[in-house]
């Protein structure tokens, strides 16, 4: 993923696009015309039923493209792209790569691109133009502002022969030459460790460095009894769900590369629910990767977790003792470990929902994952992960504004995070303030993870599931919550088409703004909620 230091607030211009550029729309509007219009209104309530009835409706108003004309779409986009980088009046050196096209329930077609430059990947050079169907360019997200050029792209340094050559322009000033390296390790917990390393190829200044490997925690066995979509084989039944895209589930055998095992079992009856059986981690991850799937698909209109109706995979029993789980791109697969004294699986339904969002995050703004945006992206997978378990309504594993409240990590029966005051895990923060970028990504997250409670819920004390909150806003001011659904819709839609990689807390308020605006109208009471939330967490 591409990172920075300096995150950058995305910059929306306006300006008439030209015939080809309007051609372009034009073609993109008709591949994805197959989505149904219409407007996604949603009340608290039972969130499956709820989403399951108003799949087309928010389907279109998200912006969300059935697999096949997704693929479509792209391909045009990308045979347009150079008409499109002309439009943009980018210079003669920059290419448009398109990575995705959503036409919405207006008729706005947002097509979302990587760039580069002189052939050399930029690093913070994704941007996202919003175009009507008739061909006019309404607005561009950018993930920077700054002219891409360079001096020269032979570069000063010699750098290892496994070094990447780019452009770096992720850090807030002018696009520099660079280096991009990745060292591959073990971090202290035993997860893997891919660190990527930016080097000024001219100077030798190391300009950023950054985790690849995305980590997060939650609930484990703690599903009860559950249906498994499974697959039979010549030797009886295999952890293969070919209803969700074919998604698998590994055991690792206590190993930390490869696949391992498909797990497999005689008879189509697996686990029982302790730690002691091998196959009960294997069941909660299966579980948790296809009530997350039936989320994306029936809440948000998404097939599944990239939008091209593939399945990512799972892998259990990773390592010895190893307490965390993690998501990672480059297998496009979520891998769990089984906790103090692998009895304790980090498999429930929001690990699995929190894993499985990191890859939709980089599947759509691919926000960066260190300083402001690396908070944003970790409250995504919380904020998504938080959805997936009321939207999975088991009563063994009720829906909660808590992270890791079953797990125990903390050894006092204390969650790991609180979303209603993320202060209470003694690390995260409550509100923005001008240093929150400093902060570890898991703690930097507090801020939108109380976003979101705050409008989902509104401030206060209340009791949701037999829970009890109690959240304050910076201000003072009092806040009546819209409902997770409407609430999780823009959050989505937002990251889908108007975040970037660099997007910070103030790019996050005006991307959550337009999508409300999209959503519900310019004069609804839900912009006027997501703005007064904003400003009840000291985004201004």
């Amino acid at each position: 993923m591409n990172l920075h230091t300096t995150p950058h607030t995305p910059r929306a211009t306006r300006t008439r696009g030209t015939r080809r550029l309007a051609a372009l729309a034009a073609v993109a509007a008709m591949v994805v015309a197959g989505v149904q219009a219409g407007s996604a209104v949603a009340t608290p309530g039972d969130d499956a039923a709820r989403a399951t009835a108003a799949t087309p409706s928010t389907a279109a108003a998200l912006g969300v493209n059935p697999s096949a004309q997704r693929a479509t779409a792209i391909k045009s986009a990308q045979a347009e792209a150079s008409s499109a980088a002309k439009a943009l009046k980018l210079g003669g050196q920059e290419k448009l790569i398109a990575r995705d096209v959503i036409k919405d329930a207006r008729g706005t077609v947002h097509t979302r691109y990587e760039r580069t430059y002189d052939g050399l990947p930029v690093l913070g050079g994704d941007l996202v133009t919003h175009t009507t169907a008739a061909g006019e360019l309404k607005s561009v997200d950018r993930a920077t502002d700054a002219k891409i050029a360079v001096a020269s792209t032979t570069p000063k340094l010699k750098a290892a022969a496994s070094a990447r050559k780019v452009i770096f322009a992720s850090h807030g000033g002018e696009p520099v030459l660079a280096w991009e390296t990745v060292k591959k390790g073990v971090q202290k917990d035993g997860t893997p460790s891919r660190v990527h390393t930016i080097t000024d190829a001219t100077t030798g200044k190391k300009l950023h460095s950054y985790e690849a490997i995305e980590t997060g925690t939650g609930n484990s066995q703690y599903s009860g009894e559950v249906e498994l979509t499974t697959t039979k084989s010549d030797a009886g039944f295999e952890l293969t769900d070919g209803e969700r895209g074919g998604h698998k589930t590994y055991d690792l055998n206590q190993g930390s590369s490869g696949t391992g095992d498909l797990v497999t079992d005689d008879d189509d009856t697996w686990g029982d629910g302790t730690g002691g059986d091998r196959q009960t981690a294997a069941v909660d991850a299966h579980y948790g990767a296809a009530k997350t799937w039936d989320f994306y698909k029936s809440a948000l209109g998404r097939d599944g977790i990239a939008g091209d109706g593939k399945a990512a995979y799972s892998r259990v029993h990773y390592g010895e003792n190893y307490v965390n789980a993690f998501w990672d791109d480059s297998c496009f697969c979520m891998t769990y470990g089984d906790g103090e004294g692998n009895k304790a699986a980090l498999t429930s339904i929001d690990v699995a929902a929190h894993e499985m969002t990191h890859g939709l995050t980089s599947a759509t703004a691919n926000l960066d994952y260190a300083g402001e945006s690396g908070g944003l992206n970790e409250a995504t997978s919380d904020i998504l992960g938080a959805s997936v378990e009321f939207f999975a309504d088991n009563a063994s594993d009720a829906g909660d504004y808590l992270i890791g409240e079953k797990i125990d990590i903390n050894g006092d029966g204390t969650p790991l995070r609180y979303m209603d005051k993320p202060s209470k895990d003694g690390n995260s923060a409550d509100f923005w303030d001008e240093n929150l970028g400093n902060l570890d990504v898991h703690y930097s997250s507090g801020v939108a993870n109380h976003f979101f409670y705050l409008l989902a819920e509104g401030s206060g004390k209340k009791t949701v599931n037999g829970v009890e909150y109690d959240s304050a806003t910076s201000d003072g001011s009092t806040l009546t919550g819209i409902g997770r659904e409407k609430a999780y819709q823009i959050w989505y839609k937002a990251l889908s088409v108007y975040m970037t990689s660099t997007t910070d807390y103030a790019g996050a308020r005006v991307a959550t703004e337009k999508a409300a605006t999209d959503l519900f109208g310019a004069d609804s009471e839900e912009l006027k909620a997501v703005s007064a939330t904003w400003t009840g967490v000291n985004v201004k």
